[in-house]
């Protein structure tokens, strides 16, 4: 989650484990089935990643959703995982030196922040 002002959000995002490339990042004041389900829409679209095995953390809408799509997913604690989960506390490093829990910018703000980040 990233705080901005007073309010949380969710912050969705899909990461290559071989690259570290951040593939698809998206902020979302809730964590929802259907808000799961557009992410992956969105990240199916942009890349080919309906042959990947999805790598996914607890997250019940995630589970969900990859399994409705028929998309390969496990949780994994260890492994592969360890290196996106690198790539999420960098995230984090950096969102907090921005400004330190982006007091002050509204959310569309840091989610094009978040995803300028994504794309250097």
């Amino acid at each position: 989650m990233i705080q901005i002002g007073y309010e949380q959000y969710w912050l969705y995002a899909a990461v290559n484990p071989d690259s570290n490339e951040l593939l698809h990042m998206k902020l979302e004041p809730t964590r929802m089935n259907a808000l799961a389900k557009i992410f992956l829409g969105e990240l199916r679209e942009e890349h080919d990643v309906d042959d990947a095995v999805f790598l996914v953390n607890g997250a019940t809408p995630l589970k969900e959703v990859c399994h409705r799509h028929g998309l390969d997913f496990r949780y994994e604690h260890r492994g592969n995982r360890n290196s996106v989960e690198r790539i999420f506390r960098e995230v984090k490093q950096r969102t907090s030196s921005f400004s330190n829990c982006f007091h002050y910018v509204d959310p569309e703000t840091a989610d094009d922040w978040l995803s300028s980040f994504a794309f250097a």
